[in-house]
């Protein structure tokens, strides 16, 4: 009987070591070395798909995990996709306005701080729940530069990332040079900024395998991030498919324009969002006729008439209604 009621506890421990989070999001503190020291939050809807996308969001500086994720629209989206989301979350300790360490070489390379913090997190999330293969994420300013750098660092990992007011990998080697990228930018020709790239994953002779599809946001209007960075981001992303920065297809609605990127296979691997006279933050759109709506207006989350989560995840393949 000893033996049976030890067993059953073991068991129970084992059950209820797996996270269960559905209606919000959950902190999990055991994720590996997490040499970043970054907080990690998960949200898993109910209608988990088997497998399921894992989507990576990023908030932006003076922002925490789960109420961006929410504010703006992808906990909404993880719920009608049936979507995993991993939220990481930076702390005060590591930069007192609550910016992940885009800048810092020792962040943002493969397999080191705090792009191998978020590594361990994606190996949590996959040992946790049945994880489709393909990682997918997404960021906002210092969160989008963040991306960027995963994506540079982790090209065998993440199939798609969205760069919402972001950096170019590469841009900065430090807060001083940071601060200059986001005020007036840096012109590089597209085969500097693709070497920056592949600079990131030199070491790691599988990374190099697979190319990542990348969306690209940027308000016209955006007063902390210079707009002068989505090109940049666009010659960079562009060259490391090895495709021009010319666009294949163009979309005009009132409020943004939308370019696509296509190899010689006429396949998408980069698309651009310029939102016009829009700000610094995450896109979403209040209640249209139908009664949809995406997210909620907050600090750098901007109703402005597209939402973000929709057209990504279409971009991406994960969505399963349209």
């Amino acid at each position: 009987m000893y033996l049976l009621c030890k067993t059953f506890i073991a068991f129970l421990c084992l059950f209820f070591s797996i996270p269960s989070v559905a209606g919000a999001p959950q902190e999990i503190t055991a994720f590996g070395s997490n040499p970043g020291q970054l907080r990690m939050w998960i949200y898993i809807p109910d209608g988990l798909r088997d497998p399921a996308p894992l989507v990576v969001v990023l908030h932006g500086c003076a922002q925490t995990a789960a109420p961006f994720a929410e504010a703006s629209g992808w906990i909404q989206y993880a719920e009608q996709q049936g979507v995993a989301l991993l939220l990481p979350e930076q702390q005060a300790a590591n930069n007192p306005g609550l910016c992940f360490n885009w800048f810092e070489p020792d962040d943002t390379q493969r397999d080191t701080g705090e792009a191998l913090s978020i590594r361990q997190m994606i190996d949590r999330v996959q040992a946790d729940y049945a994880i489709d293969r393909k990682i997918y994420g997404v960021g906002l300013s210092a969160g989008g530069a963040m991306m960027a750098a995963l994506l540079a660092s982790y090209p065998d990992l993440f199939a798609g990332g969205a760069i919402i007011a972001g950096i170019p990998y590469g841009c900065a080697k430090d807060l001083k040079s940071g601060l200059r990228c986001m005020k007036t930018g840096r012109d590089l020709k597209p085969k500097q900024w693709a070497q920056l790239v592949q600079r990131a994953h030199r070491k790691q002779a599988s990374a190099v395998r697979c190319k990542s599809l990348v969306s690209i946001w940027q308000g016209d209007a955006d007063p902390i991030v210079n707009p002068n960075n989505a090109q940049e981001l666009l010659e960079q992303w562009t060259a490391v498919a090895g495709i021009d920065a010319h666009p294949d297809k163009q979309e005009i609605q009132q409020g943004y324009q939308r370019q696509v990127y296509q190899d010689a296979q006429g396949e998408n691997w980069v698309e651009t969002y310029t939102l016009s006279g829009v700000g610094h933050g995450a896109p979403i759109a209040l209640p249209d006729d139908a009664g949809k709506s995406c997210g909620h207006p907050t600090d750098f989350v901007l109703p402005v008439g597209i939402c973000a989560p929709d057209a990504i995840g279409r971009f991406f393949g994960l969505s399963r209604t349209p």
